[in-house]
């Protein structure tokens, strides 16, 4: 037997509701519906599914996709040891049998015929047939199945098909409010509000620029960088230039305007 306990999140993660999502989201686990989270990155889409796994007391595993992972990856493959073969399950596969809530972190970034194995986790069936091994799997009754990605980098090539995005309940998620952003960043970072609220603003800018030379905004998470450095002693507009700026694009004029904004905000 597995030990689910490896899987645990004891310590409860800080998540700041902007909505009525953790309702939502408790709804559809008791049902186990399985749930798909869209909105951009570095939102707190990772931190809301470690918060509900807390709070219902669910084992989690994540897998992070990228356009190398295979079927076998997420499903499983026999190994060779020193007593001859031998079967791993893989993430997906070990989710399913021990009730885990199973997180595919920016699913769009794995290849299409790859995703296409968790279709029948997600309806009726709730089965996982493990080809190589000659097994269907039945999930157990625990087990739910969550996708995050970025719909600001859709396109022809990267994006969900309709066979799989049909097959999820979906919750929206955005950058909070700029009070909620400020204590957020305030209380990761270990500053004050006051400096965070600065931080919130050179974010904003950065964001209405999305569009106009940038592909996204400065994120919730590179704001907390910035705030870690800024709590570690480094001077407030050097922390904000390293964490915020340089991270976000090569661009020299986009860079030379988001600096103007640091400097005019911190300096």
């Amino acid at each position: 037997m597995t030990d689910t306990g490896q899987y645990m999140i004891e310590d409860e993660p800080f998540y700041r509701p902007a909505g009525d999502e953790v309702t939502l989201y408790e709804a559809a686990y008791a049902r186990r519906l399985p749930v798909m989270l869209k909105g951009p990155t570095g939102c707190g889409k990772s931190r809301f599914v470690e918060y509900m796994a807390w709070k219902l007391r669910r084992p989690l595993i994540t897998v992070a996709c990228n356009e190398d992972m295979t079927a076998a990856d997420l499903v499983g493959r026999f190994l060779l040891d020193a007593s001859g073969t031998r079967w791993a399950d893989g993430p997906l596969t070990m989710a399913a049998r021990i009730g885990a809530i199973c997180y595919l972190d920016e699913v769009v970034e794995a290849r299409q015929d790859t995703t296409v194995v968790i279709h029948p986790l997600t309806d009726h069936r709730r089965t996982l047939p493990l080809d190589k091994k000659g097994e269907v799997l039945t999930a157990h009754g625990d087990f739910q199945l969550v996708i995050s990605y970025n719909p600001g980098y859709q396109s022809l090539m990267k994006d969900l098909k309709q066979s799989t995005r049909q097959r999820f309940t979906a919750l929206d998620f955005d950058y909070p409010q700029a009070d909620a952003e400020a204590e957020i960043i305030a209380r990761e970072a270990g500053i004050g509000v006051d400096m965070a609220a600065r931080l919130v603003d050179i974010a904003h800018r950065a964001r209405a620029l999305k569009g106009h030379g940038l592909d996204e905004g400065i994120s919730t998470r590179l704001a907390v960088y910035a705030g870690q450095l800024i709590a570690a002693g480094i001077e407030p507009a050097a922390a904000a230039k390293m964490a915020m700026v340089r991270p976000l694009t090569d661009d020299a004029d986009i860079r030379e305007t988001l600096i103007h904004a640091v400097d005019m905000v911190l300096g």
